[in-house]
């Protein structure tokens, strides 16, 4: 989707008030405020605070399939390291787009209304179709086993990497990081989770039962 630099500054603001107060809670006139701008831009872009929440989930789910659509293409990576790659992209989107995360965390009902649903189904279709033929790739090469359930091996990498990111609070109580400077915590938070699923996948990706 290509968004002008105003229409991005108004996703990204309605996205953390949504994430912070709900989809309900929250009115255009709050996004205008919190944005600097008048109403009537939102309207003018947007047409309505439905529409721009629309907008935001079409704005996140294209820039995830660019970049796994590239990693797919890449003939100088292996099938290993395209499936590292998109665990680092994948980890690198969810820590800058936290807010993202949590609005959908949080607001599970809206993705039933509008166009919401179906922008979401067809993403998560659309990735799997992609990851399925990486792991195609990496069954021809010999690097991955055969029967693998590319939808369980998905369910691991989103499942977990949510849970760890939205639980960052209580990981840095439990392991005594609150001292720690933002993004001190942020880079050893990113390479133990990355490390962890790298580490995770390739066991199920190699390991024959």
């Amino acid at each position: 989707m290509d968004y002008n630099e105003k229409q991005v500054q108004i996703i990204d603001t309605a996205e953390r008030l949504f994430a912070a107060k709900g989809f309900e809670g929250t009115s255009v006139r709050d996004i205008a405020q919190e944005a600097g701008i008048n109403i009537a831009m939102i309207s003018y872009y947007f047409g309505s605070k439905e529409k721009l929440i629309e907008a935001i989930f079409a704005y996140r789910i294209s820039y995830t399939r660019l970049t796994m659509l590239s990693v797919l293409q890449d003939k100088n990576m292996t099938a290993t390291e395209k499936i590292e790659k998109i665990i680092d992209s994948y980890i690198d989107k969810m820590m800058k787009n936290q807010c993202f995360y949590r609005l959908m965390a949080q607001e599970r009902s809206i993705l039933e209304l509008h166009n919401i649903s179906g922008l979401v189904y067809d993403s998560k279709t659309k990735n799997m179709d992609m990851i399925k033929k990486i792991i195609s790739e990496g069954q021809k090469s010999g690097e991955f086993r055969r029967n693998i359930d590319v939808s369980l091996l998905m369910a691991t990498m989103i499942g977990t990497s949510n849970h760890f990111i939205l639980s960052q609070e209580f990981y840095k109580r439990y392991n005594n990081m609150k001292e720690m400077p933002g993004d001190e915590f942020e880079k050893h938070f990113r390479k133990k989770l990355g490390n962890y699923l790298k580490t995770l996948f390739k066991a199920l990706l190699t390991y024959e039962s």
